[in-house]
């Protein structure tokens, strides 16, 4: 399958969400776009799921992007052509989500790659992992969502150098400059993003998806407008029978049984 999707055994909750070619350093072709673009779309579509996780297959590469051989010129010469095509690379960077989803880049994110990691809310990385925008070496730019996610991820002259110079960063530097929640160990890295997965799967769901709302949301608002749309929020929330569980379970010593409701 050219999108491996298989379901975390300690907690049918969380999935996991594989590119898997590896001999293309798990570069999307037709193929693989439309498939995880399905796969991103059926997980936001069950409620048995609540948190993915993306990797690539191996251990070198994330994924190299959009296929240069065949993804990349097809949509060029429909751009010439004078059509005007979406942009949807992956299937989800462009497509508004509800739930989270967490990167486990193993290895190279570049260009379209690096795209797919900043549309997911967490990214975790293994010590060998690379990250750059290098669309500006192929007389391109970044197109799905590079020149907009990037720079609210890290420092502006940050941001810039990479996009413009096209030049990758490592590991250790996306962690300093906060592109990476943290760098695991190669073996550890998917477990690593599986555990966390767990862990906000076993939050409140409603609540989980509110809050990430408001802070993605948040971001384009000012101050005042974003703290009353938190405050709507946060009413909303309140009156769920979730709100009326977790307190009652902390109070029991017991685990919460949230039910999305």
């Amino acid at each position: 399958m050219p999108i491996r999707v298989a379901t975390d055994p300690e907690d049918d909750r969380v999935v996991v969400i594989t590119i898997d070619r590896p001999e293309a350093r798990n570069a999307l072709d037709p193929d693989h776009q439309r498939d995880l673009g399905a796969a991103v779309a059926d997980f936001e579509a069950d409620d048995t799921r609540l948190v993915a996780v993306l990797t690539g297959a191996g251990d070198t590469t994330f994924s190299a992007g959009a296929d240069l051989k065949t993804l990349i010129p097809a949509y060029r010469e429909a751009v010439r052509a004078g059509e005007d095509p979406p942009w949807n690379f992956g299937g989800f960077t462009a497509t508004t989500r509800d739930k989270p989803l967490i990167a486990a880049v193993n290895g190279h994110a570049l260009a379209g790659g690096l795209e797919m990691a900043l549309a997911c809310d967490i990214r975790l990385c293994s010590p060998n992992a690379t990250f750059g925008l290098a669309e500006t070496k192929w007389a391109i730019i970044p197109g799905a969502g590079g020149t907009v996610r990037l720079p609210r991820a890290v420092p502006l002259g940050l941001a810039m150098e990479m996009i413009l110079s096209g030049e990758p960063i490592d590991a250790a530097e996306a962690y300093r400059s906060g592109l990476v929640n943290r760098v695991v160990e190669p073996a550890e890295l998917v477990p690593a993003a599986c555990a966390l997965a767990r862990s906000i799967a076993a939050k409140g769901p409603l609540a989980v998806r509110a809050a990430r709302e408001r802070v993605l949301d948040g971001l384009g608002l000012d101050h005042e407008t974003a703290m009353a749309r938190e405050h709507t929020a946060f009413l909303g929330v309140m009156r769920t029978d979730d709100a009326v569980e977790g307190p009652a379970a902390f109070a029991e010593k017991r685990p919460p049984r949230y039910r999305g409701a």
